[in-house]
């Protein structure tokens, strides 16, 4: 555009003014500015205790539809990888059984297939690892995701003795429930998590306390072939006497328990 101006004397010029567009796209595109803390409570939100407990149960949600996609049964009837063999083979299964307790999948189940296909020694050996790392994974996710929300919860007289149990005497505590059938894996796994026990303690009583129940499966599945055969026999045996032990003395003492 241009502009004309008259100088002294009478003289036209003619002036562009180039620069006025320019200065105008440059306003134009001008970042808008953000409120101030907007980020830092976008921030909080996403980490707070009730978003972070959403997550984990997003995450064990999909951990377990995609075990029930894959149906983790199959290697009990179609067998382990050919291409895997040997030491290989038994840690990945460690690992491949870790990734499952996770996701609900049966321990029984797992160990079972553990000596059914490595054998009581390797099988319970494997078995016995893929436990330690799949508490060891549900405790940090718990822990990390869940316990600051679901500690403010513990109001309840049960809830309290449970957490206290766990916080001031966790290696007992776990080893018993280890050992004791009639508590789920899992839900041992996240109480632990939500309340004050260190996981050393937790690793270590959950392997010690795993031993015998992860040996009889492992014995049980390796002699499958051979039912009547004393190894098979013993196994089954520890297997199901330690659980009614466990049922008869939870009806002895039903009465304790409130509306009983």
């Amino acid at each position: 555009m241009l502009d004309a101006h008259t100088r002294p004397g009478g003289t036209v010029t003619a002036s562009a003014h180039a620069a006025a567009p320019e200065l105008a796209v440059t306003t134009a595109a001008a970042p808008v500015p953000v409120p101030a803390g907007f980020a830092a409570r976008v921030t909080r939100a996403v980490l707070s205790p009730w978003s972070r407990l959403s997550l984990l149960v997003a995450l064990l949600a999909a951990a377990a539809s995609a075990m029930l996609a894959f149906e983790p049964q199959r290697v009990l009837t179609e067998g382990w990888p050919p291409h895997l063999g040997g030491a290989a083979a038994a840690l990945a299964y460690a690992l491949a059984y870790g990734v499952c307790t996770v996701a609900f999948v049966p321990r029984p189940l797992l160990n079972l297939a553990a000596g059914a296909l490595f054998g009581s020694s390797v099988g319970l050996c494997s078995a016995l690892a893929g436990t330690v790392l799949g508490a060891g994974l549900a405790f940090c996710l718990g822990r990390a995701l869940g316990q600051d929300a679901l500690r403010p919860l513990l109001r309840g007289r049960w809830l309290k003795a449970a957490d206290g149990q766990l916080s001031r005497h966790g290696f007992r505590s776990m080893l018993a429930a280890r050992l004791f059938p009639g508590v789920p894996f899992a839900a041992a796994n996240y109480c632990a998590a939500v309340s004050r026990m260190r996981l050393g303690p937790f690793l270590l009583a959950t392997a010690v306390g795993s031993v015998p129940n992860t040996a009889a499966y492992a014995v049980a599945g390796a002699r499958a072939s051979t039912p009547t055969s004393p190894a098979f026999l013993i196994a089954l045996a520890v297997i199901t006497l330690p659980a009614v032990a466990g049922g008869v003395v939870a009806w002895r003492r039903r009465h304790r328990l409130p509306g009983a």
